[in-house]
């Protein structure tokens, strides 16, 4: 799930992600894992192709409602689906009523697929909002695994 676009569709607990906007950035973030984007939309140049990043290179600008996002640059060492450092996305957010954001990616890379495909995903509003990603309350398993080599060492 790490990496984009895979951190932003739901497979495992975790799956949520806030979007917040600046003065010529655009924010997101993940709560699997917690990584975060910071993402210019000031109109700047990918940079040039000899500089790959793991996560990519994320440009944005606003067509209309809709945040478009471009991403080049790949490394290659977080592949979406078996992609290759060839990599190319173009993200679009745009709200679709006061609860929910429609997300829709685009992917190619010639290395990997025959022709580029997208997916969608309707993201909503969650009124708890985001909570850190580590262990919490509720989870018997340090509780446990202590209780068991606490026996031990008294054996």
């Amino acid at each position: 799930g790490r990496g984009i676009p895979g951190a932003i569709f739901p497979t495992v607990y975790n799956a949520n992600t806030r979007l917040v906007q600046g003065p010529g950035y655009v924010g997101i973030t993940y709560e699997m894992i917690h990584d975060t984007r910071i993402i210019p939309t000031d109109g700047r140049a990918h940079a040039g192709p000899a500089i790959r990043q793991l996560f990519g290179d994320s440009k944005a600008h606003w067509d209309g409602d809709t945040l478009v996002i471009d991403v080049t640059n790949f490394t290659g060492r977080l592949p979406y689906r078996g992609s290759s450092d060839a990599l190319h996305l173009v993200e679009k957010y745009r709200r679709i009523d006061k609860d929910t954001v429609r997300y829709e990616v685009t992917v190619d890379d010639p290395h990997t697929w025959t022709r580029p495909w997208t997916a969608a995903l309707d993201l909503r509003r969650q009124a708890a909002g985001m909570f850190e990603y580590a262990c919490h309350e509720g989870n018997y398993s340090m509780l446990n695994i202590l209780t068991g080599s606490r026996a031990a060492d008294k054996k």
